[in-house]
């Protein structure tokens, strides 16, 4: 009886220990469901600070774009974390700061980006390992005791 116990806590531990451990991001509706809550058209700059919140980010060139994004990632064990659900709502604003239109993006309409692993070459001359090494062997200058004199200006 008390083996069974034991592998009972066990076989429950290790079941346990294999549930993903999740990780919320971004914007968290509460109780709103985002883009429904928001009118284009009808719902202005203020309102829609009202019903939702600080925007997680503004446009960059313009202020006239809010967006709201969120992100829930899941980990297992040692494993690298996995987006599982991501949204984006983009709501922009037009010239009297009423809703003109609402976006609504996930983790689909994402695009890897690869960047360039090209390195920009500098000018001059390159040194080699050696020179680098032994280039300021003899150019080292020793201070002098005069040098040293607390409150004198060096060199006079």
């Amino acid at each position: 009886m008390f083996k069974s116990a034991i592998l009972a806590i066990s076989a429950a531990a290790l079941i346990t220990a294999c549930s993903p451990i999740r990780q919320y991001h971004g914007y968290q509706a509460e109780a709103s469901s985002l883009p429904q809550d928001v009118e284009p058209g009808e719902d202005t700059r203020s309102t829609v600070l009202a019903r939702l919140g600080t925007p997680s980010t503004k446009s960059i060139f313009d202020d006239n774009t809010w967006y709201y994004m969120s992100a829930t990632y899941a980990s297992f064990a040692y494993l690298q974390p996995r987006v599982e659900r991501r949204n984006i709502v983009a709501i922009k604003f037009d010239d009297d700061d009423i809703v003109s239109e609402i976006l609504e993006y996930n983790a689909d309409d994402g695009e890897i980006i690869q960047y360039a692993r090209r390195e920009t070459a500098t000018r001059g001359r390159q040194l080699g390992l050696l020179e680098q090494i032994f280039g300021n062997a003899g150019t080292i200058r020793l201070p002098n005791a005069e040098d040293n004199v607390p409150g004198q200006i060096p060199g006079q």
